[in-house]
């Protein structure tokens, strides 16, 4: 089969591997859709240490079970369409004891550890099968659509209950309108904002998120005044949550000069290994009395969380995906991406 292999930075190649074959407890999915996510962009940037080429990349994705040796055979069947929560935990460190595998100090991850989905078919590593990673689609709802789950539950992580708890008291300023920044705006409001702004550098993708049940927009500029534009749509107060959706130290230190006072900010996005730092203005913190949080991947009750969402129909997957592409044009994604045409961009393997 053909597969994409990471082999290096900017190395993503499409090329003859061998089908997967099954050891005892594995699972084999006939991969029908998998959506290409910014980390996939910044690995074929910049690399990424985690991951030692070379190694199938892609894990957003849904899929159907095709051969089954699981050691129950109730697990799934064949023929279940399924996707999957992606982080394997020990389940037996302090981290993973809390509920928070997403911390797991020996996870392992689909298309980091384990070969992904950018190729007709995947193998499910028997952990997984037995851990229950793997979750029956329960409506007819598209394969590109529900591999949306993933993203989505790692949004969901940062708005559950000791984070950012969004309510109906909530002016909600979203700092990027990427697809990540997208879905925390639509999840902001699914809580009850009353408001919800999206920022961002790029007109093209300012007018994109116009189109999702925002109150408004503002474009991001070098001279500041995007700072008194959400002074002025905030009767001066400013938002009570930020959330920073992009990997950008400026835009870390834009959301503390913005929040309003006693203001939750969520730094969402990792900035870059190779430029980690960002300066902040810490008196932000001390004056206006602020929490800051950052959030990394997802818990399986999140992952939950956002397959029952999509589901639910309440959740525009549809509107989020934007451009789909075969296995052979897979790198042309990420033009797509960095020149801002694309919101998600979907490769179908088959």
């Amino acid at each position: 089969m053909k597969a994409a292999v990471y082999e290096g930075k900017e190395q993503l190649i499409v090329r003859d591997v061998p089908d997967p074959t099954l050891a005892p407890g594995e699972v084999l999915l006939n991969v029908e859709a998998c959506n290409v996510c910014g980390t996939d962009l910044r690995t074929y940037r910049h690399g990424d240490k985690k991951i030692i080429p070379p190694r199938v990349l892609g894990h957003e994705f849904c899929g159907t079970v095709v051969e089954s040796r699981a050691d129950d055979p109730e697990t799934v069947k064949v023929g279940d369409r399924v996707v999957m929560y992606i982080v394997l935990p020990c389940r037996e460190c302090r981290y993973c004891k809390l509920g928070r595998e997403n911390l797991c100090q020996s996870r392992t991850t689909m298309a980091y550890h384990h070969e992904g989905a950018f190729a007709p078919l995947m193998k499910v590593p028997a952990q997984a099968v037995a851990g229950g990673n793997l979750y029956r689609v329960e409506t007819d709802i598209p394969s590109d659509q529900m591999g949306l789950a993933e993203p989505l539950g790692c949004v969901i992580n940062a708005h559950g209950p000791g984070r950012l708890e969004i309510g109906l008291k909530d002016t909600v300023a979203v700092i990027g309108t990427g697809p990540i920044g997208t879905m925390h705006a639509i999840v902001a409001r699914l809580q009850g904002a009353q408001k919800v702004f999206m920022l961002d550098t790029s007109v093209e993708r300012l007018e994109k998120a116009e189109g999702f049940d925002i109150d408004g927009t503002v474009r991001v500029d070098s001279e500041g005044s995007h700072f008194d534009a959400m002074q002025e749509l905030t009767d001066g107060l400013g938002p009570s949550v930020v959330i920073v959706a992009c990997s950008n130290a400026q835009a870390q230190a834009d959301a503390l000069e913005i929040a309003g006072k006693a203001a939750r900010v969520e730094f969402f996005g990792g900035l870059p290994k190779s430029a980690p730092t960002a300066v902040l203005n810490t008196n932000h913190l001390h004056y206006k009395e602020l929490v800051i949080r950052g959030s990394y991947s997802e818990k399986r009750t999140d992952f939950q969380a956002a397959k029952a969402l999509i589901e639910s129909g309440r959740f525009p997957a549809d509107r989020i995906i934007t451009h789909h592409l075969k296995l052979d044009d897979v790198t042309q994604a990420f033009g797509l991406m960095e020149r801002g045409e694309a919101l998600k961009v979907c490769i179908l393997p088959q």
